[in-house]
């Protein structure tokens, strides 16, 4: 392209010849003239020559004279090409000089469109000839083998779904019939080219508009904006990255090969950002001037400890901040039932009333249950005990080796025994269920169950960010595949568990922007202590899946068994959640990119027999469920119309600020909670009686 740059426009012949418009025509006549007259000597003199050569050697002479007859010839030949372009010159020279305001003007306005157009002619033959050859390759049949074999379950999670997995072939076969659409149609790469080309014309000019999204923290410092220099940079980034997934989004293939295609673009999309490097990030250096260089030991210290000991990842969090019992995970209760698999922690309400019917949360399987008990004024659990909610949580066992053969029956059983429990320690007959994530989609399992067995143990059902359809277009499900499942499958059989910081890795390239190079860039280049932060802490402190229940839940991204009918069966029941008929309150939220909001909202035709209200989020996938009072740009959206499809029902919603806590609590107490009743003076019951302080005992393990 630099070359096409150099070719001179109509301006720059104009400019030139006009710089000499005074003199080159005096010049033109005096050669013209000089020409004229040396040719009139050079034909006397060759008649002189031929006439005395003639008298004395005539065969000679013929020779002589023809030689330099060709001669002459060629000297006034080339005399001639000489003179022409200066002919030529003042023709154009008096033509400019009649018109040459407006072929300023002219020049001006098409200088830059002309050589745009020079160059996506010249692009369109290459790409036209480039995509010949790129469609033979493509074309061309051949494993993409991606990766050496591991012996951790987790490798069978290649890509980037932690639950389900898929191999590097099926990424990359993805990613090539994308680009085969793209080669079909090589207009379409030149033509964003072309806008490229002109958008960066605009950046070094500083008449570009391009500007990071407000939620990009990488670009947040005031020097990218103050500074001429690093605005270039970053608008020149942020052109060319948007460029890049434009020409994706063109290609004519199916959404989840476009998604394969943007994981396996990612990385370097994301990996070559400016902030990722010191000369590129204006913080970093001015980190390593502040602190005299030692930013850059710090850097390389934490670089090397994660390295070491955070298989190669950057730490989301400083974990020497928190402890739970200390300051995470410590609202007041005891654990009242324990098995294998779960303990039961009942809390202690701060009320003189509560409602007779307790809550009862089942948290995610790859978590630990805390994620409802974060710091106070942060904590749900919290939040209930103070609004004369009596909650009690479920905490799994951290499950090894030897607890291989658990398998989703295990859980579901442990489940019933919890429910038993809770139900004789609050005299109520049956309980309201709340669930999040994975531990929303063993709810409905259990509540199919229940269903089948047709015992009205369960009052309502909470789900929270929870997909039901694993057919449904989320990143998880997108990267589905039996060829997939069946790698994953037969590594977590092999070694028994599914290790918990093998699934974190994989949830953190979901979003690398913000799970990995955000933190290369504050601990590696910037020389910086990872965040202080309670729901990252709580995110790093994973558990493992037993193989069995990881099997089970593999097998159902296979048959879908909570929208296929008694395609399963569990406890002696096949499982149909059209028979669910319990009210339900479902949250998603809006920039959830784990359990996108659309396909939780289709959890309403799946679950069609429930009385179903679908509340909102404005934050993401940990942020929805965490989302305390008091946060300024908190809000949600309330719709009753559930007919409407996702679209129609955001569009006719109601925005309402704060957070949805508060709904959720006016639901319970109007619905779902019963009558008022005294709080109880002890925790548990005397068939029940307390044991562990809260958070228990199963948490603490590793």
């Amino acid at each position: 392209m630099t070359g096409l740059f150099k070719q001179p426009t109509p301006e720059h012949y104009y400019m030139a010849t006009r710089s000499k418009k005074t003199s080159s025509k005096k010049t033109a006549k005096k050669k013209t003239s000089a020409i004229r007259s040396k040719a009139k000597k050079a034909s006397t003199r060759k008649k002189k020559t031929v006439s005395k050569k003639a008298a004395s050697k005539r065969s000679v002479s013929k020779k002589t004279a023809a030689n330099k007859s060709a001669a002459k010839k060629t000297k006034r030949k080339v005399t001639v090409k000489k003179a022409r372009p200066k002919k030529t010159d003042t023709k154009k020279t008096s033509a400019n000089k009649s018109s040459g305001k407006k072929k300023i003007r002219k020049s001006k306005r098409s200088g830059v469109k002309a050589t745009v157009d020079k160059t996506a002619r010249v692009a369109s033959k290459v790409a036209g000839k480039a995509s010949e050859s790129i469609l033979d390759m493509l074309n061309k049949k051949g494993p993409f083998t991606g990766g050496a074999d591991g012996s951790t379950a987790a490798q069978g999670m290649l890509g980037p779904n932690p639950v389900v997995g898929v191999d590097y072939e099926e990424m990359f076969d993805g990613a090539k019939r994308a680009l085969r659409s793209l080669m079909v149609n090589p207009s379409v790469i030149v033509d964003e080219n072309i806008n490229l080309l002109g958008e960066l014309v605009k950046v070094v000019k500083g008449t570009s508009e391009v500007a990071p999204d407000p939620r990009d923290k990488r670009f947040m410092h005031q020097i990218w904006q103050k500074s001429g220099y690093y605005k270039r940079v970053m608008q020149s980034y942020l052109a060319w990255h948007s460029s890049v997934y434009n020409i994706l989004n063109s290609s004519k293939v199916s959404e989840k090969d476009k998604e394969r295609a943007r994981f396996l673009m990612q990385f370097v999309t994301e990996a070559v950002a400016p902030t990722n490097t010191l000369i590129g990030n204006p913080g970093a250096l001015m980190r390593v001037v502040e602190t005299k260089g030692k930013s850059l030991l710090y850097g390389a210290r934490n670089m090397l400890d994660d390295i070491v000991n955070n298989g190669g990842m950057p730490r989301m969090v400083d974990e020497s901040k928190f402890q739970v019992g200390k300051n995470l995970a410590i609202s007041e209760g005891n654990v009242v039932f324990r098995n294998e698999v779960l303990e039961v922690i009942h809390y202690k309400p701060h009320t003189d009333k509560v409602y007779k019917r307790p809550i009862l949360m089942l948290p995610p399987q790859i978590n630990k249950f805390y994620m409802v008990d974060l710091t106070p004024g942060r904590s749900f659990v919290e939040f209930c005990t103070n609004n004369e909610v009596p909650f009690f949580a479920v905490s799994w066992r951290n499950p090894t080796a030897a607890q291989r053969d658990w398998s989703l029956e295990t859980y579901i059983e442990a489940s019933k025994e919890a429910i038993d429990a809770v139900c004789e320690i609050s005299g109520s007959d049956d309980l309201n269920l709340m669930g999040a994530c994975a531990g929303g989609f063993t709810m409905a399992t259990l509540l199919a169950h229940y269903a089948a067995l047709d015992n009205p143990k369960i009052k309502s059902s909470t789900m929270m960010v929870t997909v039901l359809d694993t057919r449904s277009e989320t990143l998880l499900g997108m990267f589905a595949s039996k060829s997939g499942i069946a790698a994953a499958q037969k590594r977590v059989k092999a070694k028994g568990v599914l290790e918990g910081k093998e699934m974190a890795k994989m949830f953190a390239w979901l979003r690398p922007n913000d799970l990995v190079w955000l933190f290369v860039a504050n601990n590696w280049v910037m020389g910086n202590n990872p965040p202080a932060f309670d729901m990252l802490y709580w995110n790093a402190d994973t558990t493992r899946l037993p193989a069995a229940f990881h099997v089970d839940l593999l097998n159902m991204y296979i048959t879908n068994p909570l929208v296929k009918p008694n395609s399963i069966e569990v406890l002696g029941t096949k499982i149909d959640t059209s028979k669910i008929t319990c009210d339900t309150y479902v949250v998603a939220g809006i920039t959830d990119h784990i359990t996108p909001w659309k396909a939780c909202y289709d959890s309403r035709e799946i679950l069609k027999n429930t009385n179903m209200k679908f509340i909102l989020s404005s934050s993401g996938h940990v942020q929805s469920i965490i989302n305390p009072p008091g946060k300024k740009k908190s809000k949600y959206f309330n719709n009753p119309d559930l007919s409407l499809d996702a679209d129609s029902w955001l569009e006719g919603a109601d925005e309402i600020r704060g957070t949805w806590w508060f709904d959720w609590l006016d639901w319970y107490k109007k619905e779902q909670g019963g009558k008022l009743v005294n709080a109880p003076k002890h925790l548990g019951s005397d068939k029940h009686p307390p044991t562990d302080k809260a958070p228990g005992r199963y948490v603490h393990q590793r």
